[in-house]
């Protein structure tokens, strides 16, 4: 049974992220730390942005790439909000809805609780556990919980919940947030709830800088009721999304776009299934690769993990240390899918780091 804690969050460092493991001294390591599709924006996203530059003059119009965005999900516009990316949205619903009772399943990304602690709420947990395979059970839920917060596919567990037992979390007066920052990586983008009208309450928060190596642009948008996007409105900045960005989103939800995503989501899978099988050689090691994987990463438990990532980083690799999710320990570790050439030079590495370490 998965069960609901209330905490102030001080046990894990929620501000961690994988970013921390490739600044600094982590520059020159090969990235198996972020879960930004590598070798990304193409070359024609990023003529699309160059060519976005001649209109900084102009203070931002975000209404043509909001329109594009609630067309590509078959949506009216006034059922999307563009935002600085999903980060800025997970701020945006702590701020902006009143909440009694906010609830976040864990383990997942830790910005939407660090996002409702700053905005003063106490968070409740529910631990979703190693031996049920990291999947909900819907009934762990406090029934009295007025926002749920879960992703899906959830990062770091890489597990894709069922959407019918994701909308079973909907009730009347309470507000389901589901993180969908890493849906567009699933072939077919199945047990998505975008553009879903029918779930009472539901906020699907969609990223755009995952797929498209967009971080640094930062670009976002919520999909949800009318009278939920005026209020998060209400609570965002004045211009939030800059010209480049909002050129990005109308260029990355395009029919061209949506191909290039799709076609790249197949080659994420076939190149996860290649790490997955070489991660599987390690079982004698103790080693554990948490399955169904279904994201753009994959989440490992081994003994002494700490000490297998340092020598990692002196082999040259970066990974995601786990111990700062909600739910996991020091034995964790998430890891990046790459292509088969970079996973086949990390499993050599991973061999020498788990020999040294377990000498």
């Amino acid at each position: 049974m998965n069960t609901p804690m209330r905490t102030e969050g001080g046990d894990h460092d929620l501000r961690h992220h994988g970013d921390a493991e490739v600044r600094d001294d982590g520059s020159a390591l090969v990235d198996l730390a972020v879960n930004v599709r590598a070798d990304t924006p193409p070359s024609w996203l990023r003529e699309r942005i160059a060519e976005s530059l001649t209109g900084l003059a102009a203070y931002p119009d975000g209404r043509e790439a909001r329109a594009t965005v609630a067309a590509r999900h078959g949506l009216p516009a006034e059922r999307v909000l563009l935002t600085a990316g999903a980060a800025e949205a997970f701020v945006l619903v702590a701020r902006a809805l009143r909440v009694r009772r906010p609830v976040v399943v864990h383990p997942q990304f830790t910005e939407p609780e660090a996002a409702l602690r700053d905005a003063g709420h106490t968070v409740d947990r529910v631990l979703l556990r190693e031996e049920d395979g990291f999947r909900l059970d819907p009934t762990a839920v406090p029934e009295d919980a007025d926002l749920v917060v879960i992703g899906n596919p959830t990062n770091p567990t890489s597990v894709l919940h069922p959407a019918a037992a994701i909308a079973e979390l909907a009730r009347p007066g309470r507000t389901l947030v589901v993180d969908e920052a890493f849906m567009d990586a699933v072939p077919g983008e199945r047990e998505a709830l975008a553009g879903r009208t029918d779930v009472p309450g539901l906020v699907v928060l969609r990223s755009l800088t995952k797929t498209w190596g967009l971080a640094g642009l930062r670009i976002g948008y919520v999909l949800a009721s009318p009278e939920t996007i005026a209020e998060l409105t209400r609570a965002q900045p004045l211009w939030p999304v800059s010209t480049p960005a909002l050129a990005a989103a109308e260029a990355c939800v395009g029919d061209a776009a949506l191909a290039e995503a799709s076609d790249a989501a197949h080659r994420t899978a076939a190149d996860r299934a290649h790490l997955i099988a070489g991660l599987k050689e390690f079982a004698p090691d103790g080693l554990h690769v948490v399955e169904p994987a279904e994201g753009p990463f994959v989440l490992v438990r081994l003994p002494r993990a700490t000490a297998v990532r340092a020598q990692l980083r002196s082999l040259g690799f970066a990974v995601r240390r786990g111990d700062t999710f909600p739910g996991l320990g020091e034995e964790w570790l998430r890891l990046a899918v790459r292509d088969r050439v970079t996973v086949n030079r990390f499993l050599q590495a991973l061999d020498k780091a788990v020999t040294v370490v377990g000498r």
